[in-house]
């Protein structure tokens, strides 16, 4: 599989501002972010709030479990491999037993623990190697959204798809 990246040179605009991609602002895209370490939480959540998700965090799986409880259904599961008590991966199967499309974004600086576990992901999940930038955290996020990368908040927009 290759990928193939274009770069525009057209203003740069916000995501999920178009009426397709995003809805009401009332319903923008939910992310249910988790990972054990403060400063991940934060600056995952300072990158996905700027560009117009509405963000919920979670320390942990259990944390995470109560959110779900709490709000209902989240459009991504943004979470850590590597956790106290409850793997990402253990988190991702959880939730999906009541919610099977959730899609699931795995962020994580322990991708042999994630496919030590198993030996492939399943459907709707990708994962992203931290530390990461933001540029990079925006695209996956849209990746595995809309399995396509459109307008980045605040640089140039970057249109990414993949060939067979």
């Amino acid at each position: 599989m290759k990928t193939h990246a274009r770069t525009f040179s057209t203003p740069p605009a916000t995501l999920w501002t178009d009426k397709e991609a995003a809805g009401a602002p009332d319903q923008r895209i939910s992310i249910l972010v988790v990972d054990d370490e403060e400063g991940i939480r934060r600056y995952v959540d300072r990158v996905l709030s700027d560009a117009g998700y509405r963000i919920t965090i979670a320390v942990d799986g259990a944390d995470a479990i109560a959110a779900v409880a709490r709000e209902g259904r989240f459009d991504l599961l943004l979470t850590d491999v590597a956790m106290p008590n409850m793997t990402g991966a253990e988190l991702a199967r959880r939730l999906r037993c009541d919610d099977p499309d959730l899609r699931v974004l795995y962020l994580t600086g322990c991708s042999d623990q994630l496919f030590a576990e198993r030996k492939m992901l399943w459907h709707q999940e990708a994962f992203l190697e931290k530390p990461c930038s933001m540029v990079g955290l925006l695209q996956a996020v849209s990746l595995a959204i809309t399995g396509r990368v459109t307008r980045i908040a605040g640089r140039q927009n970057v249109e990414v798809r993949s060939r067979t």
